[in-house]
């Protein structure tokens, strides 16, 4: 089995979700860090949720970021296993206000 480190960076998310990774079919992915940053000069509220095989779940429901700050879903001692298809989606409620970062660990 390989394995292989990643990172995702999407720029700009807001009050549409957007997809901020998926693993693929056959892959089991580890998230290993998970950043959201507050790139605007006002407070925003994020929503992170977890869709996995038909099912949709809420990892972060509409926490504040301050200006300037960033929240961190996934990191130090927590993690988050991945497989076969499933994927993050992150929103806010302000328009390309958030930056996000991902760091994963792939085993194909």
């Amino acid at each position: 089995m390989a394995n292989s480190f990643k990172n995702s960076l999407v720029q700009a998310v807001g009050t549409a979700a957007v997809n901020v990774y998926a693993s693929g079919i056959g892959v089991q992915s580890t998230v290993i860090g998970f950043t959201i940053s507050n790139v605007t000069s006002a407070d925003i509220t994020a929503n992170v949720t977890v869709h996995s095989g038909g099912n949709t779940s809420y990892m972060v429901k509409q926490a504040t970021i301050e200006p300037g700050s960033s929240m961190v879903p996934v990191g130090q001692l927590q993690k988050l296993v991945l497989t076969n298809g499933d994927y993050l989606r992150v929103q806010t409620n302000t328009p390309s206000s958030a930056d996000v970062i991902l760091s994963v660990l792939e085993i194909s």
